[in-house]
């Protein structure tokens, strides 16, 4: 039997919940199994259950780790000397590095969430309002400071979080410009389109 290749920075767990992402991106969390898993990873489907529970662990792992990650880099640049108009730039370029760099588990983590149960779908929910709610508050500052345009904060979050999810059309594109320059031509547009 198979043994699931695991290295010195990632255990066979992050081996197999990195393998479930691509799965998951690829079939959708719902239409995927744990036979699917165990074909994808090479192991018999019962050597799984030696790593993980059940699948839903796998889609809480994937959430709450890219939540984790969010936050910290949310909370990191709340406390940064940073003017909002450069803690927008922080937290877009983070955003669009994550898209770039974690495509798999980014792309799980928003689309395939509302798949998760309680308190784990609670949770999520609350978290996700609540970031979205600090990236507009870093917004509203930014405009009583004069720094950012007068616009309605919550829309500007809405167009920037469908701005970075639409790079899943740059991960299927044959013709595809450079992570680098795709995140440069964003921020111009959208940090840009906030600037007084």
């Amino acid at each position: 039997m198979a043994k699931i290749k695991s290295n010195r920075t990632s255990t066979r767990k992050d081996v197999i919940i990195s393998k479930a992402a691509i799965l998951f991106r690829e079939k959708g969390y719902s239409a995927t199994s744990m036979r699917d898993l165990a074909e994808h990873v090479g192991v018999e489907a019962a050597s799984l259950y030696n790593h993980i529970s059940s699948k839903a662990e796998i889609l809480q792992e994937i959430c709450f780790r890219v939540a984790t990650k969010f936050m910290t880099h949310i909370e990191e640049v709340e406390q940064s000397k940073k003017t909002e108009i450069e803690k927008v730039e922080a937290i877009l370029r983070f955003h669009i590095k994550q898209m770039v760099d974690s495509y798999e588990e980014v792309y799980v983590s928003d689309r395939e969430w509302k798949h998760l149960t309680d308190p784990y779908l609670s949770n999520m929910q609350g978290q996700r309002r609540a970031y979205r709610q600090r990236i507009g508050k870093i917004i509203e500052d930014g405009v009583q400071k004069g720094e950012i345009k007068k616009i309605d904060p919550s829309t500007a979050v809405l167009i920037m979080l469908h701005a970075v999810s639409g790079i899943e059309s740059w991960h299927r594109s044959k013709k595809k410009i450079e992570g680098e320059l795709l995140e440069e031509n964003m921020v111009e547009i959208l940090v840009g389109g906030l600037q007084k």
